[in-house]
């Protein structure tokens, strides 16, 4: 792709929001746009709601990104048509990440040297792909597209470590050394039980685990803290890092699962948030797949293998077996795929 050579001295980044498997996901986009623009100052604009990059995850884009907008209200009602967003203030860059036509049009009501959008098609856009684009299948590739066209520049996607000094300290007395762990992510994005393998086969995955004489750790949220009492009486051997911590009266945060996740073999994960934090920590990651569609946001593990449950004759996350799931696991700690 081809575009504008010149430096931005300012530039506008617009989401509608991040939530912490968002955030992580566009971490590449983050990289290679401080890469491409080292003295520009960026602004991250989540104009229907709230960005994780303006607290949990705040650490990660520190002197990458310079201000950070949430819940603007900015993107959503026809009548925004009528005024200039944000009082107005001009940028030399606008890089629109979404797609909603009506979205984008309030956009272009930003005062802009250039603006580039994917939306319709382009159509909006002061830089456009060559013919015979197509866009691609992930999310982050269709954003890394976006910031060749504005620069001009190739932008190959990589794996971004995420690392937090004082997480890492806290994860090293959690998840001590001399042992291997192995982690287990059961819960789902916003308590979606449909996007959870059942939680009988994560037990008795675990109890194979520490039958080899390696140590399962459970990585549970806020919203599966319930479950701890009865994993912990099923797997006695297991580890509880984030309860743990809880009980000391401090409290966990994403940074700290990324931290733990680096302290780990091999781990496995429903599609959730939490398993896009795992995957940051660098960890080789089994992910599990029911309806979602796995193309669009894998997980950016150093190393992954997927499992669908559509390849086993359903997009019920039951009918992923045990057994292919033990496999692949012990294929990652092998060392192979």
């Amino acid at each position: 792709m081809t575009g504008a050579s010149a430096s931005p001295a300012t530039v506008l980044v617009y989401v509608g929001l991040d939530l912490v498997g968002d955030a992580l996901m566009k971490m590449p986009f983050v990289v290679a746009l401080r890469e491409i623009y080292p003295r520009a100052r960026i602004t991250w604009l989540a104009g229907k709601g709230r960005t994780v990059f303006k607290r949990e995850l705040a650490p990660l884009v520190e002197g990458r990104i310079d201000e950070v907008i949430e819940s603007a209200g900015i993107g959503s009602d026809w009548r925004e048509l009528l005024r200039r967003p944000l009082d107005g203030r001009r940028f030399d860059l606008v890089i629109d990440t979404q797609r909603r036509l009506l979205t984008t049009l309030i956009l272009r009501r930003i005062p802009a040297g250039r603006f580039v959008s994917g939306a319709a098609g382009f159509l909006l856009s002061d830089a456009r792909p060559p013919p015979g684009y197509r866009r691609p299948a992930t999310m982050i590739r269709q954003i890394l597209d976006l910031v060749e066209l504005a620069s001009g520049r190739k932008v190959d996607e990589a794996h971004v470590r995420m690392h937090d000094d004082a997480s890492a300290a806290t994860a090293a007395l959690l998840l001590p050394d001399g042992h291997e762990h192995v982690g287990f992510v059961p819960g789902s994005s916003a308590g979606r039980a449909n996007k959870r393998w059942p939680l009988e086969r994560y037990v008795e995955l675990a109890r194979r685990q520490a039958a080899r004489g390696r140590v399962p750790v459970f990585v549970l949220g806020p919203e599966e803290a319930g479950w701890h009492d009865g994993l912990a009486r099923d797997v006695p051997q297991a580890r509880f890092p984030l309860q743990e911590l809880a009980a000391t009266g401090q409290r966990p945060g994403p940074l700290l699962t990324i931290a733990l996740a680096s302290r780990m073999r091999a781990a496995v994960s429903n599609d959730s948030g939490g398993g896009h934090l795992v995957a940051a920590g660098g960890v080789p990651l089994v992910s599990l797949w029911g309806p979602s569609v796995m193309e669009k946001a894998p997980p950016q593990a150093g190393r992954l293998v997927t499992i669908l449950a559509r390849d086993h004759g359903s997009t019920s996350m039951d009918a992923i077996p045990l057994d292919r799931v033990d496999d692949a696991l012990e294929g990652l700690l092998a060392g192979g795929d």
